[in-house]
This record gives structure tokens, sequence and C-alpha cells, in this order.
């Protein structure tokens, strides 16, 4: 990932030096599980180091990254260096060490996902009695609550981070099976010491590499919690819209700039980014799944995606978290335009209550398609011509036994909306 979208403690985890680290883990943790090196040749083994320099210019002879690793590591510790990567194969080491960067990695992004939630968990709940407009297909339907609004995308971003802890979870497995998986030159009990040390769990039928449906698990939960943020972010760019102008992104006044022509500029570039890489999510999960199928126990089809696929989607999660977080904790609430825009319709955004009266009045009850008919005729008459609909069903009430006061009343969307908010109490 590129760095303007890499946040640091998350970037050091996928550097090569942090990749060959996690070998180096691996290694060390398999000697002190075998039975031949002496306590002199685990001291050497645990000291020996190595350079991603001299790993790479190691690689150009033996065109091979872990055995230039190996030869490397077992240099630095001399004699006692015969034991390293003693009856391993390269996806031993490669896939066990995948697993403690995904898993360290996974830490990051999921703390990243609970830390979005609960930002807008916090705002749902201040905002439980701001009434807005409700849009269907992006046109005005009937008036809701901002609360109520976020308490719908807190609740996705929760079942997101749920999909994140489990998809980690079961995605942090290793294996020290050997060639093609059959122990021939280790054992299954030796395979559970090693993971033990490394604290990860241990894949039951490995073929020598671990199936690529845990990573594809994992790439598809990132894209869900990818789609989740565009969802949200989609939904200020809306509302940010000069003619609507309900909400709008944080914006530094008198630091930033919308545009290098336009000064009066505030764009809602922050979600727009947010947008951009949930695309790029929805591509990576899909080469994870094209990963999944590999030839017979083993091959390196997937090796070449990986290695850009899950830092990357890794990456750029944590990123649009910390996005995601910062709009929703900054955003500015224009709740005085949000009341303004309710009228924008001259109160055929009512319609419902009205066709709901029409349909029980006391003295005058119709069947539902004749009251539709007259509620859809006054409703449309009222925003084509811009004539408040109260005023035009104000000459008309007492002969169609309605109470206006009850009709317009906002306390028949807004009633549920504490309780329904409320719910979220079960999250935090």
């Amino acid at each position: 990932m590129i760095a303007r979208y890499t946040r640091p403690e998350i970037g050091a985890l996928w550097t090569d030096e942090a990749k060959m680290e996690a070998w180096r883990q691996v290694e060390v943790a398999a000697c002190e599980e075998m039975e031949g090196p002496t306590p002199e040749d685990l001291e050497a083994i645990r000291a020996a180091t190595f350079t991603v320099e001299a790993v790479q210019e190691r690689e150009r002879i033996t065109d091979h990254d872990v055995a230039a690793f190996v030869d490397v590591l077992s240099a630095s510790a001399g004699p006692s260096g015969r034991w390293i990567h003693f009856g391993l194969t390269s996806s031993d080491v490669l896939d066990t060490a995948l697993a403690l960067q995904l898993r360290k990695a996974g830490e990051l992004v999921v703390a990243g996902a609970r830390e979005f939630r609960d930002a807008l968990v916090e705002q749902a709940r201040a905002h439980v009695d701001t009434v807005c407009t409700g849009r269907t297909h992006g046109i005005h339907a009937e008036p809701t609550t901002f609360g109520m609004k976020l308490a719908g995308f807190a609740f996705e971003a929760d079942r997101n981070l749920r999909r994140l802890e489990r998809a980690v979870e079961q995605v942090a497995v290793g294996a020290i099976s050997g060639a093609v998986g059959t122990y021939a030159a280790t054992s299954p009990d030796f395979e559970a010491r090693v993971l033990a040390r490394l604290g990860l769990a241990r894949e039951d039928v490995s073929t020598q590499v671990v199936p690529r449906d845990r990573h594809a698990e994992l790439l598809q939960a990132i894209a869900l919690a990818g789609a989740g943020l565009e969802r949200f972010a989609t939904e200020v760019r809306h509302l940010q819209r000069t003619e609507v102008r309900e909400v709008e992104e944080p914006f530094r006044s008198g630091q930033q700039k919308g545009s290098s022509a336009m000064p009066h500029k505030r764009n809602p570039i922050t979600t727009e980014r947010i947008t951009g890489l949930a695309r790029v999510l929805r591509g990576y999960s899909q080469a994870a799944v094209e990963d999944v199928a590999l030839w017979h126990e083993r091959d390196i089809s997937h090796s070449g995606a990986e290695r850009v696929i899950l830092p990357d989607a890794t990456i750029a999660l944590d990123y649009m978290h910390g996005l995601g977080t910062r709009v929703a904790r900054g955003m500015v609430v224009h709740a005085d335009r949000m009341r303004e825009n309710l009228d924008l319709t001259y109160g055929a955004l009512f319609s419902q209550r009205l066709l709901l009266a029409l349909i029980s009045s006391p003295t005058r009850p119709m069947v539902r398609d004749d009251a539709y008919r007259i509620a859809q005729e006054l409703t449309q008459t009222a925003w084509d011509t811009r004539t408040p609909l109260r005023q035009l069903l104000e000459p008309r009430a007492d002969e169609l036994g309605l109470d206006l006061d009850e009709i317009f009343d906002l306390g028949h969307y807004t009633r549920y909306a504490a309780e329904v908010v409320g719910r979220l109490d079960a999250l935090t």
C-alpha cells in the first residue's frame, strides 16, 4: 500500500524486516522443540541474526526467498545453524509466520472497527431526537431522526466488527507438517508444541499449505467492513451536497483548502476517499477467493497475489477506519437545515398519515384505493404547486372527518426513536 494510505503502526507489520522476523520466530520455536539441539546450540540459534539486504543478496543466487533466509540465519548461528529448518518445508515457515503477521494486523483492524462503531453509537445517542427527512430512491419519504439513521450504521459496524474478530481468529493457524503435510520428518506432537510456543492454532490437514479459504474469509470480512464504511460515507456525501447541506465532514477552517481554484469549496474528500478504497477491497476479496483452488497438495499461484492483497487490504481498512471514525466524531450536523428540508415537499411527506386518516375516518371511512387516490392527488398538487398540503386540506377537513393536528404531528415519526436507539446499549 502506498505511504499516503498507510498508518505507521500497521505499516510496520508488513515490512520485509517484519516478515523475516516472523520467519525467524518460527524457525527458532521449531529448534526449541527439537530433540537434537543442545542448550549451547539453542543459545546460538536464538542469537542468530539476519539483514534484509543479506537475504536479498543471497536470493539472487538461490532464487528462493526462504532458502536464502535459512542460509543467512544458519551462517549467523555458526555450526549450530545446521538445526535451523531441520525437517521443515518452506510453507511451514511461510504460512505459520503469515498467521503471526495476520494476527497482529488483525488486532489493529479489529480495534479500529470497534472505535468506528463506538463513534457512531455516541453520535446516534446525541441525535436521537434530531428530526430529519428519511429518503428512499433519493426522494423524500417520511420524517425520521438522525439518531435512528446513525443507529443503523452503528449496528452494521458492530456486525462488521464481529465478522472481523471471527475472521482473524480463524486465520491465526499454523502448520509444521512438512512436505505434502505427512509429518514424515516431524510429528503432530512436535507441531503442537511449536504452535503452542507461537500462540497459534493448528491446521487440521495442511497438505503442506494452510488452506486458502481461511484467508479468503478474512478478505471477505474486510471487504464487507469496507462496504459498511462506504455506505456511511455515501450517506454523508449525499447529505453534504449544497442543495441538501444537512451534514458536513469536519473541515479545518483557516487551514484546509477545498479547491486550488475556488476558495469557497468544502468538498467531501474524506468520504470520497473511503468510497474509492472500498472498491479496492472488493477487488482484493475476489482475488482471495481465486486463491482458494490450488493444484493438488500445493502450488504457489496464490503467493504472488497474497504478497499484495493481504498487506494492502489490512492497511487500507485500518486507514479507512481512521477516516470513518474522524468523520463520525467530527461531522457538523445542521439540525436547522434538516427541519427546513422537511418542508421542501410542502407537506407531501405526510401522505401516509393522510391515507390512514381517510381510511379510518370516524365520519367518512373509505376503502383503501379511494383513500389512496385522494391522498395522492392532494399531495402531488401540494408539491407541484408549492401549496402547503395542510392549506389544501383545511377547507375539506370537516367533510373528510380529518384531524389535521393529528395528521401533521411529527411525534408519530419520532415516538419510538429513543427505544430504537436504546437498542445500542446491548453493543457497549
